[in-house]
């Protein structure tokens, strides 16, 4: 890995991710949703972004993530200013989960190393993606455990039990960077605190 300004399929992030005079309205509203926001997340460190409902947290998200682009200000990686030539290097170095997790109708397994070849799947990962995510638990009080088919779009799980496979899918995937967009809210108030100790306490 390398932050080499000319390799842009390679990111190490070592210093920190800054968002520079950023403003964002919608196309079809000419006022500024995000109005001249600087942010600096240093590397390593661990942060939330808190706010009433509409205020704006998944459209900064999608910002950081390189998902939509601001309408003014630019997005840095390391002082490595984020555009269309490096921005799929530095999405491959984030993990995301969403309040609404896709899951394809296989098992847990299948949904947790989601893409992974049965042969390639690494059993080590796997049980620390479950244990950080508090799946583990989960997979116990099933018959079948990890072979458990979970439905079309998860449809035999909780909406908990969801939201417990996409954390643990991102877990798996080993990336630098992890954003969880309200990633808990289908679960209890103790397994979500018991849920982001495991994540923070690395």
């Amino acid at each position: 890995l390398s932050d080499d300004l000319n390799n842009k399929n390679k990111f190490l992030i070592t210093k920190k991710i800054n968002l520079d005079k950023i403003n964002y309205h919608y196309s079809n509203n000419k006022k500024f949703f995000i109005h001249e926001l600087d942010i600096e997340i240093p590397a390593y460190s661990k942060t939330g972004i808190v706010g009433s409902s509409g205020s704006g947290k998944s459209t900064l998200m999608d910002i950081l993530m390189g998902l939509i682009n601001p309408t003014e200000g630019n997005l840095y990686i390391d002082d490595i200013k984020i555009d269309s030539d490096n921005v799929i290097s530095w999405q491959k170095k984030i993990a995301h989960v969403p309040q609404e997790i896709l899951l394809i109708d296989d098992t847990i397994l299948k949904n947790i190393a989601f893409g992974i070849e049965e042969n390639d799947i690494d059993n080590e990962r796997i049980s620390y993606a479950l244990e950080i995510s508090s799946l583990d638990k989960v997979v116990k009080t099933f018959a079948d455990g990890l072979e458990t088919k979970v439905g079309e779009r998860g449809s035999l799980l909780s909406g908990g039990q969801r939201q417990r496979i996409g954390i643990a899918r991102a877990i798996y995937q080993s990336k630098q960077i992890l954003f969880l967009d309200e990633a808990t809210s289908a679960l209890d108030k103790k397994t979500e605190e018991e849920i982001l100790k495991n994540l923070t306490k690395n």
